[in-house]
C-alpha cells in the first residue's frame, strides 16, 4: 500500500493555515478534480486525497491528532467512514453547480461516501444525487415571475421490479462474502492500537445482496433513466444566480434511500437599456442642450410601460431622477425599489448655417467670444530677419 501524502502538501498549505484558508483551497482544487468535470484520467483518486485531507484538517480534535502522531494517529483513531462523518461537503460543492443543467453529477456529501463507501453501505441509507438545472429569465420575466414546466433527464426507481433490480417473480439471494451487511470490516494491530476499518463489500457493491436473475428493464441496477416534467414558480424580483431548491426532485437512491435534490439555478440576462443595483434600476437618457437649458417634459421606458419626468430649466448633464417604485419588486420585502433616469446632454455633431448663426448670436449675447488662433511661431531667420530691422532702424 503506497504511503499517504501529508495532508497539508494535499491542499497546497501551510501547517499554520486557518480553518478558512483550508476550506478555501478545498474548493479550489475539488472544482479542478471532481470527476464529473475533470477529465484527467486519476481525478478520482486525486479528489478522493482532497477530501480526506480536508475531512482531518477541518476538524480541529483530527486535525490536532495529525499534527502530533501524524497518518498514525488518525488511522489508530478513527475508521474510514467516522473519519467523513460529519463534515458538510455538500454545502463546499453545491455552488460549483456539479452535474451541469439539469443532469446529473455527485452533487453533496454523500457522494463523498459514495466514491469511499460504495453507496454508504448497509449501515446508513443511501441518498440520490442532487442536480442542477439552469434557467435564463430576462429583465421583464425576473420582474414578473414566472411559472413553467422543465424537463429534466434523472434517474427513478425501474416500476418493473420496483427498484429490487431482481426480474419480476424471483429475489436477490443474501451476499455470502458480508452475510448481508454490506460492508467488510477489519482490525489491525497498531503500535497505537488496534485499528478497525470498514469498506463497501466488492462482491455486491455494498448492497448485501447478489442478483442471480435481473430486470431485464434496469439490467438489475434498480434504476431507470427518465425525463421528468416538473413545474416551477419563480417568484418576481428574483436575482441572478439564486436558486429554487425543490426536495426530492433528484436522483433516486434505491427504495431504501432517499432522493436527492433539484437546484433550479437562476441567471437573469442583461438588458440593453437598464442596469439593476439590488432593488432600483438605473436608465441613462440623452436630453439635447435646449431642453437642459429651457427645461422640457420626456418620456422615458420603465419595465411596466412608459414614465413621463419634468426636466427643470438649467440641469446639468448627469443629473439624476428618480422615480419610485418603477424598479424591480423586492423579493423578501414589500413594494419596489425606484428606477433612477440619468441624463446626459448630448451635443449636435453637424449644425446648418443658420444654426450657426444663432448660437453665435447666443454666445455674443452671453458674452463669449470665439478664440483668436494662436500665432504661428516665428522661424529663427524671421527672428533675426526682424532684429536686423530693428537695429538699422
Amino acid at each position: 500500500m503506497p504511503e499517504k501524502k501529508d495532508y497539508y502538501e494535499v491542499l497546497g498549505v501551510p501547517k499554520d493555515s486557518s480553518e478558512k484558508d483550508i476550506k478555501g483551497a478545498y474548493r479550489k482544487l475539488a472544482m479542478k478534480y471532481h470527476p464529473d468535470r475533470s477529465e484527467e484520467p486519476d481525478a478520482e483518486e486525486k479528489f478522493k486525497e482532497l477530501s480526506e485531507a480536508y475531512a482531518v484538517l477541518s476538524d480541529p480534535e483530527k486535525r490536532q491528532k495529525y499534527d502530533q502522531f501524524g497518518h498514525a494517529g488518525i488511522n489508530s483513531q478513527y475508521s474510514q467512514e467516522d473519519l467523513f462523518r460529519g463534515v458538510n461537503f455538500e454545502d463546499l460543492l453545491r455552488g460549483f453547480g456539479f452535474g451541469g443543467g439539469g443532469g446529473g453529477g455527485r452533487g453533496g456529501g454523500e457522494s463523498i461516501f459514495d466514491m469511499f463507501f460504495g453507496g454508504g453501505g448497509r449501515g446508513r441509507p443511501a441518498r440520490g444525487r442532487d442536480l442542477r438545472y439552469d434557467v435564463r429569465l430576462t429583465l421583464e420575466q425576473a420582474a414578473s415571475g414566472l411559472e413553467s414546466t422543465i424537463q429534466v433527464p434523472r434517474t427513478e426507481s425501474c416500476t418493473t421490479c420496483h427498484g429490487s433490480g431482481a426480474k419480476p417473480g424471483t429475489s436477490p439471494t443474501v451476499c455470502s462474502n458480508c452475510h448481508g451487511s454490506g460492508q467488510i470490516t477489519r482490525a489491525q494491530n497498531t503500535p497505537f492500537g488496534q485499528m478497525v476499518t470498514s469498506s463497501a463489500c466488492p462482491k455486491c457493491a455494498g448492497r448485501g445482496q447478489i442478483i442471480t436473475n435481473p430486470c431485464g428493464d434496469c439490467s438489475g441496477t434498480g434504476r431507470v433513466r427518465k425525463t421528468r416534467k416538473i413545474n416551477i414558480k419563480i417568484p418576481p424580483g428574483v436575482e441572478d444566480g439564486q436558486h429554487l431548491k425543490l426536495r426530492g426532485q433528484g436522483d433516486t437512491a434505491g427504495p431504501e434511500g432517499e432522493s436527492g435534490d433539484l437546484y433550479v439555478v437562476i441567471t437573469v440576462m442583461p438588458h440593453p437599456k437598464f442596469q439593476r443595483v439590488d432593488s432600483d434600476l438605473l436608465l441613462e437618457t440623452p436630453i439635447s442642450f435646449t431642453q437642459a437649458a429651457l427645461g422640457a417634459e420626456l418620456e422615458v421606458p420603465t419595465l411596466g410601460g412608459r414614465a413621463r419626468i419634468k426636466v427643470p430649466a438649467g440641469t446639468q448633464t448627469g443629473t439624476v431622477f428618480r422615480l419610485r417604485g418603477k424598479g424591480m419588486p423586492r423579493l423578501q420585502g414589500i413594494g419596489s425599489g425606484d428606477l433612477h433616469v440619468k441624463v446626459k446632454i448630448k451635443t449636435p455633431q453637424t449644425l446648418t448655417e443658420r444654426q450657426k448663426q444663432l448660437l453665435e448670436e447666443l454666445a455674443a449675447e452671453l458674452g463669449e467670444t470665439k478664440k483668436k488662433p494662436a500665432e504661428k511661431e516665428k522661424s529663427i531667420i524671421d527672428k533675426i530677419v526682424d532684429e536686423v530691422k530693428s537695429a538699422v532702424q
